[in-house]
């Protein structure tokens, strides 16, 4: 193939980049304010946030639906709530502590967590499903494991 050959495959390339980049711009997250939300996501977030400092806003597209969320804190511990555009909890992602953790819970997190240390554990609560994820530091690399209520390792979203 000669050097014209070469352009047009660099050129098909380039294209077919963009698509996919365009394409997968819509399962991002993005920064908002709070003026930027519909009303009905406004007002579940004030519900949510009483009492709760307010770090930020996102808005984030996944499988065609727009969620957003709204990332809090309260005495000491961090609670992200991601809220549909109708203004309904769809999930709360909580810290807690992992000696609060059911036994089962916490020693299917220390056995996944192997000679790591757990750094920070959240509930994750999904309509009535629970289930944990962990930070866990091993040297100087940082990975995410998870469990379900009964302990049992899952992948991490």
């Amino acid at each position: 193939m000669g050097a014209h050959g070469d352009l047009m495959i660099i050129r098909i390339l380039v294209a077919i980049s963009v698509v996919v980049f365009v394409a997968s711009a819509d399962e991002g997250e993005t920064r908002t304010s709070f003026q930027s939300l519909p009303p009905a996501v406004q007002q579940a977030a004030k519900e949510q946030s009483k009492g709760a400092k307010v770090h930020g806003y996102s808005k984030e597209s996944e499988g065609g639906k727009t969620y957003y969320e709204v990332e809090l804190s309260q005495a000491g511990k961090t609670k992200d709530v991601l809220l549909d555009s109708s203004g309904k909890v769809v999930e709360v992602e909580q810290q807690v502590s992992l000696a609060s953790l059911p036994p089962a819970v916490k020693d299917g997190l220390q056995k996944q967590a192997a000679k790591g240390k757990i750094l920070k554990v959240e509930q994750v609560s999904k309509g009535d499903a629970i289930s944990y994820e962990a930070l866990v530091s091993s040297g100087h690399k940082q990975r995410e494991i998870s469990v379900d209520g009964n302990g049992n390792a899952t992948k991490p979203d």
